[in-house]
């Protein structure tokens, strides 16, 4: 049996008007997919979608698009269990904008088990304006906290995202 890491892999190559798609089964019935489309901006995908190890590195790939989705990735809109970007949303995320995360850090909006931004929302908040159970900053409302500035925040914030639905 020939050593698997020396040879280069036997991958199945899918293309159509979306983008090109690498997949390889492994022995043990395990998949890798990789999909990159078409459509670049700059030297980056539109859309970035990564799934499982690769046999070339025995390594996940980071997802990197304008799209990236994958395990970890890095985009404007990042979705992974480990994703930087403008928007990310995943286990551990770091954002410009808008962090949605259980460990969120975000420039601006933070959502998370454990949020950090200026507007930080979270069981534990840090931020300019922080809302939490248990939450820090200048604008506090949290358990022990009733800041007037930091409930009128939040009660117009509400009342904002509130009428977006309806």
């Amino acid at each position: 049996m020939p050593n698997l890491l020396n040879t280069k892999p036997d991958y199945v190559i899918t293309q159509s008007f979306l983008g090109e798609t690498r997949k390889y089964l492994y022995e043990s019935g395990m998949l890798f997919k990789d999909f990159k489309s078409n459509i670049k901006i700059g030297s980056f995908p539109l859309v970035h979608i990564t799934m499982g190890v690769c046999p070339e590195t025995g390594k996940r790939l980071w997802a990197n698009g304008v799209i990236a989705i994958g395990r970890k990735a890095i985009g404007v809109l990042a979705i992974g269990q480990l994703s930087i970007g403008v928007i990310a949303i995943g286990q551990l995320s770091i954002a410009l904008v808008f962090a949605l995360a259980q460990l969120s850090i975000a420039g601006f909006f933070s959502i998370g088990q454990a949020a950090f931004g200026i507007v930080a929302i979270g069981q534990f908040a840090y931020g300019y304006y922080a809302l939490g159970q248990i939450a820090f900053g200048q604008y506090v409302l949290s358990m022990s906290t009733k800041d007037f500035e930091a409930v009128t925040f939040f009660k117009g914030l509400w009342e904002k995202l509130h009428s977006l639905i309806n």
